[in-house]
């Protein structure tokens, strides 16, 4: 098995190739007026690249792909941007509806709650007392 900085590497260097060549900017000025928005829709891009990787993998039977360490990292931050953004009041699916089986979503709300140490009970006075 290789490590998880190699298969960090693998799948950043899967993804560049999957992605399309970025257009050069015409101007000095507009390189420099670009605002954290524009990070955050450079982030979107690699994101959704990534997500496209992914999905090509588990079709080509690929689980390995990426490391049980570096699953976890982006699990965990996936998790922290959507309670974020919630916390700041928007309100949206953790993923699209109907994009994902609902096997694939008891699987991973089971692992979350243990990685967290609750029970399916205390989730469900959580939700009675947030309304969540």
């Amino acid at each position: 098995m290789s490590s998880p900085k190699r298969a960090a590497k693998a799948v950043a260097k899967t993804a560049a190739k999957a992605a399309p060549k970025p257009a050069r900017r015409p101007t000095v000025v507009a390189a420099a007026a670009q605002s954290s928005v524009g990070t955050a829709n450079g982030a979107s891009a690699e994101a959704t690249r990534l997500a496209t990787v992914l999905e090509r993998g588990i079709v080509d039977g690929k689980l390995d792909m990426v490391t049980a360490e570096a699953l976890q990292k982006l699990m965990a931050a996936a998790c922290r941007v959507y309670t974020a953004r919630t916390e700041a009041g928007e309100q949206f699916n953790p993923v699209p509806k109907n994009s994902i089986s609902a096997t694939d979503v008891m699987v991973t709300a089971s692992g979350l709650l243990r990685a967290a140490d609750l029970a399916v009970f205390e989730l469900g006075m959580w939700q009675s007392w947030t309304g969540r």
